[in-house]
C-alpha cells in the first residue's frame, strides 16, 4: 500500500527554516482554532490531529532532522520504515512560562498517519504503562472571572474593615440540574475605597477545566447615598447652615466629620455658597495625602421673629448702607 507524503511545514503554515519558537507559536494558534472543544465544525477534529502530528515531528530536533532527510527523497519513490515496537507516550502541552491554556491530545487506534508510522514506528499507540490510550480532547483553562456588586455605607468605605456578605449563584449538579447556592465571604474592605473600585477574591470565580485554576471573584464597590456628606473623588462635601450674624461677624464651630469632631473657623463676611476647607479630612488614600472636607456655607434667616428681634433688624436696616444688588 502506498504511503502518502505529509508536508508538516505546510500543515503548520511555517517555512522549512522556521525556528522552534515560530513552530510553537504556529502550533498554538492552529490548536486553538481547530480544538474540538472550541470548534464544532465538520473536519475540525481531523484538522486538529493533523496539526498535532506535524507539531510532534517538528518540535523534536531529532524527528525533524529525520523528516527533513526523508522529504528530500520521498518524491523519488524511496520508502522508509521506522523501528517497530517502540513504546512512546506523548502530549502537547505548555512550555515553561506559558500561562492559562495548553492543549492535550493522545492517539487511539488511528492517532497517527501511515506516513508518520512509516518513519517512527507504531509504538505511539500505547501509554508508558502499556495500557491502550483512548482518544480524548481536553483543554486546560483557567476558570472565568466573576463580578458582583458590593454596596457599602460611606462610613464603611471611609474606615474600612471586614464585612461578611452572602452571594447567590446557580450551578449545575452532577445530574445537570441547576440549583441556587449561597456562599458566605468575609470581605476585607481597605480604608478609603471609592465607588467603581474592585476587591478581588482570588480563586472564588468559575471553576477551571482540565485541571486549570479557578477564576477570581471581583466585587465592584457602590457607596450608598449619605444624608450629610457628598463624595466627589476623594473630597467630601457637606452643607453648613449659618445665621446672618455668624456670617457677618464670623464665628468658630465644632462639626462632626467622618474622622471625628473638627473645629471650623467661619471668617467674618462669609458669603452664602462659599466653601470652607478642612484639609485632610476627606477620604483616606492608601498611599498619600487624604482628600479634603469642604463645608458649603448656607446663610439661613429665621422664619419668624420675636418683637425684639424684629426691632433690632429694623434698627440694622435704618443704619446699614449695605446693598447686595449693587
Amino acid at each position: 500500500m502506498a504511503v502518502t507524503y505529509k508536508d508538516y511545514y505546510k500543515t503548520l503554515g511555517v517555512s522549512k527554516t522556521a525556528t522552534q519558537d515560530e513552530i510553537h507559536r504556529a502550533y498554538r494558534k492552529l490548536a486553538r482554532k481547530y480544538h474540538p472543544d472550541l470548534n464544532k465544525g465538520a473536519g475540525s477534529e481531523d484538522k486538529f490531529k493533523e496539526v498535532n502530528e506535524a507539531y510532534e515531528v517538528l518540535k523534536d530536533p531529532e524527528k525533524r532532522q529525520k523528516y527533513d532527510q526523508v522529504g528530500r527523497q520521498w518524491q523519488q519513490g524511496d520508502f522508509f520504515q521506522g523501528a517497530p515496537g517502540a513504546d512512546y507516550a506523548f502530549s502537547f502541552g505548555q512550555r515553561p512560562g506559558d500561562r492559562q491554556e495548553s492543549f492535550f491530545w493522545s492517539s487511539g487506534e488511528e492517532g497517527f498517519s501511515d506516513f508518520f508510522e512509516a518513519l517512527f514506528g507504531k509504538g505511539f499507540r500505547h501509554s508508558p504503562g502499556g495500557a491502550r490510550a483512548e482518544q480524548s480532547f481536553s483543554m486546560k483553562r483557567q476558570g472565568a472571572d466573576h463580578e458582583a456588586v458590593l454596596r457599602i455605607s460611606l462610613e464603611e468605605a471611609f474606615r474600612g474593615g471586614t464585612k461578611t456578605i452572602t452571594l447567590q449563584s446557580a450551578s449545575p449538579d452532577a445530574r445537570g440540574a441547576v440549583s441556587p447556592q449561597e456562599r458566605r465571604y468575609d470581605v476585607k474592605i481597605p480604608p478609603g475605597i471609592l465607588p467603581g473600585q474592585k476587591i478581588r477574591l482570588s480563586g472564588q470565580g468559575g471553576k477551571g477545566t482540565g485541571g486549570g485554576a479557578a477564576g477570581d471573584l471581583y466585587l465592584k464597590i457602590e457607596i450608598e447615598p449619605h444624608p450629610r456628606f457628598r463624595l466627589e473623588g476623594r473630597d467630601l462635601y457637606m452643607d453648613l447652615p449659618v445665621t446672618p450674624w455668624e456670617a457677618a461677624l464670623g464665628t468658630t464651630l465644632t462639626l462632626s466629620a467622618l474622622s471625628g469632631p473638627v473645629t471650623l473657623k467661619v471668617p467674618a463676611g462669609t458669603q452664602s455658597g462659599q466653601k470652607l476647607r478642612l484639609r485632610g479630612k476627606g477620604m483616606p488614600r492608601p498611599k498619600g495625602t487624604p482628600g479634603d472636607l469642604y463645608a458649603v456655607v448656607q446663610i439661613k434667616t429665621p422664619r419668624s421673629l420675636s418683637a425684639k428681634e424684629k426691632a433690632l433688624f429694623e434698627e440694622l436696616k435704618a443704619v446699614s448702607t449695605f446693598n447686595p444688588r449693587t
